[in-house]
């Protein structure tokens, strides 16, 4: 399907409403840190309405990074639970955070690439850049709202995993990992989907690996108006 351009209008259409006038002050800049601990396993939800969101490997300990940020009242929210070894961490933006062209709204996270991991991510206005190939993930859920979403996972997972993309306005782009069994599932709602290295089997993509090796993962792209690209 050849790319259109409703989506890039309905994208900005939509962006507006969450880029209304702001007061904003002088920049903060403060620290986010989760200790590991004993932690073998951890939820970790991430929930921005709006702005910048970078994640990736790393960590020493369970989550460390910073946010960045000119509006006093949208200090991000940071809740922690623990049962023995897992842990429950949920880092949300205030309700009702609107960007103005002066404002900055910056997540710059890191994870550990050790714990066993189930990563939730919203997004609504705004990019998310999601390098997390070098984590040992579980499961992968990404919402996505009125923007662009970089998802890449190439890396060398030792076990299975699943990833699940949904919702937006805008693109989504997923690098997938080398010498693993893929299989993917797309479907672009009004936009286009773009799918390579990977070859089609019915209403759905894989490769050659897929279900023949140790690892395998599965892909699933529900998008709205927009583009998705897989690159496998």
């Amino acid at each position: 399907m050849k790319p259109i351009c409703i989506p890039i209008a309905l994208m900005f259409l939509l962006t507006s409403c969450q880029f209304a006038p702001v007061a904003t002050g002088p920049m903060k800049d403060t620290n986010v840190h989760v200790d590991l601990g004993n932690t073998e396993r951890a939820n970790v939800d991430l929930d921005m309405a709006a702005g910048e969101m970078n994640v990736r490997g790393g960590a020493n300990e369970l989550i460390e990074g910073r946010f960045e940020f000119n509006v006093p009242a949208w200090e991000p929210k940071v809740e922690t639970s623990r049962n023995g070894s897992h842990a429950a961490i949920k880092i949300e933006q205030p309700h009702g955070t609107r960007l103005g062209r002066e404002a900055r709204y910056v997540w710059d996270l890191q994870l550990n690439d050790k714990v066993l991991l189930d990563l939730g991510v919203n997004c609504g206005a705004g990019q998310a850049r999601l390098n997390l190939g070098d984590l040992a993930l579980r499961s992968v859920q990404v919402h996505m709202g009125a923007g662009q979403v970089d998802l890449d996972l190439r890396g060398k997972p030792d076990r299975d995993y699943d990833v699940d993309i949904s919702g937006g306005v805008g693109q989504a782009n997923v690098h997938l990992p080398e010498g693993v069994g893929i299989w993917a599932e797309a479907h672009g709602g009004i936009g286009s989907v773009t799918v390579t290295g990977l070859d089609k089997k019915g209403d759905h993509w894989e490769n050659s690996l897929y279900d023949k090796g140790k690892v395998n993962v599965r892909l699933k792209v529900q998008g709205g108006v927009g583009e998705i690209r897989i690159i496998g």
